[in-house]
């Protein structure tokens, strides 16, 4: 078979790929580098879009359904408007920031070794700012719809148990990270280079099938910057009762993501393990 493929004049071998190094835990370098304050305003801006677009999107809908039942996008519009945003705004910062907007998905990133502590922690902070200012915006320009329908802040129904909404949570995460690692995977793009393949449109597409699972459940958080800068302006106390279930969930479906993608798939320890008895 690989000589008829040879004599056919075709090479349809893998092309090579190459992981890149994995970031050090502290790289001083970066701290003067513009390229990487750059990518820290990308992410607090493309937060600050994203919260804006969205948060509206609900408080839209919540008062249009107020006056008529029928009325508004719905649950699939809210849903559409989270993953159509999270598909725009990776586009147009993943050359620049590697498109986050979102802590779970830097510290999922972060534990992969793509990223350095430095960068994930500032990464973190600057999401956590643009969703606040995103959210005041809000605020500011619907000061009495954003009041009375709730700020749209995350919270979790009274259907379901502090379990059950955790639980969402982490598998939301997990199905929203593991397609970050898959639709960013070097090998993959090696593989499958025929495959015309534009990574933000599966991510955003995860984002909206999560949402359309989890918001009857926690109105879908999955991404801890949008839980938060919600819950800041808001300030109620129904927002913070629950506010601890939109780290942690998040936090430990990205781990999970992170582990799954690097050491089962990828083999990462298997790779280690033979790399060691080699030496």
């Amino acid at each position: 078979m690989t000589k008829d493929l040879e004599t056919s004049g075709h090479d349809f071998s893998n092309k090579d790929y190459h992981d890149p190094p994995p970031a050090p835990l502290i790289d001083a370098d970066e701290l003067g580098q513009w390229s990487f304050y750059r990518a820290i305003i990308a992410e607090f801006i493309a937060t600050l879009l994203f919260l804006y677009i969205t948060v509206l999107t609900v408080i839209g809908y919540k008062s249009q359904s107020n006056d008529d039942p029928c009325g508004g996008v719905g649950i699939l519009g809210i849903a559409w408007s989270f993953g159509g945003m999270i598909f725009i705004l990776v586009y147009c910062t993943a050359g620049i920031s590697g498109g986050h907007i979102n802590p779970a998905v830097t510290f999922g990133l972060f534990l992969a070794r793509k990223v350095s502590l430095v960068r994930a922690l500032l990464y973190m902070i600057a999401q956590c700012l643009g969703a606040i200012c995103g959210v005041g915006l809000v605020k500011a320009f619907q000061s009495s719809l954003y009041n009375r329908y709730g700020g749209g802040a995350n919270t979790l129904s009274s259907d379901y148990n502090r379990g059950v909404g955790l639980g969402a949570e982490i598998i939301g995460t997990f199905v929203l990270v593991y397609t970050v690692f898959s639709a960013t995977d070097p090998k993959r793009n090696a593989r499958d280079s025929h495959v015309p393949v534009l990574a933000p449109l599966p991510i955003g597409f995860a984002v909206f099938m999560v949402h359309l699972a989890t918001i009857p459940i926690t109105g879908t958080g999955i991404n801890p910057a949008r839980s938060f800068g919600a819950a800041v302006i808001y300030n109620n106390d129904k927002a913070w009762d629950d506010h601890w279930m939109f780290w942690v969930g998040p936090f430990i479906g990205a781990a999970i993501a992170a582990f799954y993608h690097q050491y089962i798939l990828r083999a990462a320890a298997i790779k280690a393990l033979g790399s060691f008895r080699s030496n």
